[in-house]
């Protein structure tokens, strides 16, 4: 795996050009498949909740997060205000061009703007939006949206430890993995152990040209499918894609 060949370097070196400071905004980020909306309960909580609870399998999604799932529309729909309302976490809606449905959630928090550090969480596919390209655009638009248009140093993954899914689309995304953090959290009166991701400023032009290089329409048959594996496409990286080793 790239983390054990290309180990980074730790480093004490000066930082010549400060981040920007910039918090992102509760504004649209549009892509060509999916879009990301500011969260609001009154426009998207009904949406959430079916693709979340009344889809087929739609409640598997709820295994590993910290919170859900809820027995009803409406206690979920007042657990999506109080989510909308977070001054320190900003959430979206995914909205699926090719169908027109909210169908999943995503959202930036542990921003530290002044140090140029941002996660991306608190995830989450509707059945329809699972394994699709409109799914991955989602969350490239979010990493370059805070990369390139914030010039954050810094962006965060973590995950349950357990979560073997979130933590194999860290890596297909070109997160680096940086350790376990035990007993971190008690989620659901249980041990959660976190796993911690990341992809730093000078790493990101390489994953991004793969992400692109990957979601090109020429990347994608008739039958719309993959022609090549992104998570091969950021192991082939190689040396080169690293600064600091």
């Amino acid at each position: 795996m790239l983390e054990e060949q290309y180990p980074r370097a730790l480093s004490g070196e000066a930082v010549e050009v400060l981040p920007s400071a910039k918090v992102p905004a509760r504004t649209a980020i549009v892509g060509k498949y999916i879009s990301l909306e500011p969260q609001d309960a009154a426009l998207h909580a009904d949406a959430l909740y079916h693709a979340s609870h009344v889809q087929k399998n739609g409640i598997d999604i709820w295994d590993f997060l910290a919170h859900g799932p809820w027995p009803g529309a409406q206690a979920y729909a007042a657990f999506i205000r109080t989510q909308s309302a977070s001054q320190d976490t900003i959430f979206y809606a995914l909205r699926d061009h090719g169908t027109g449905e909210i169908c999943g959630q995503a959202s930036f928090l542990d921003i530290n703007a002044s140090m140029g550090s941002i996660e991306i969480g608190h995830i989450w596919f509707g059945p329809s939006l699972q394994r699709t390209r409109a799914a991955t655009e989602a969350l490239y638009l979010m990493i370059r949206y805070a990369m390139d248009d914030l010039a954050y140093r810094r962006m965060q993954w973590r995950c349950n430890s357990l979560n073997v899914k979130s933590r194999a689309a860290a890596k297909r995304l070109g997160f680096r993995f940086e350790g376990v953090s035990y007993n971190h959290m008690i989620a659901k009166g249980k041990n959660r152990d976190t796993a911690w991701y990341s992809i730093l400023d000078n790493e990101w032009p390489s994953a991004r040209a793969q992400l692109e290089t990957w979601l090109a329409e020429e990347n994608f048959g008739d039958d719309g499918v993959a022609k090549s594996s992104l998570r091969d496409l950021m192991e082939k990286r190689g040396e080169d894609a690293w600064s600091r080793v």
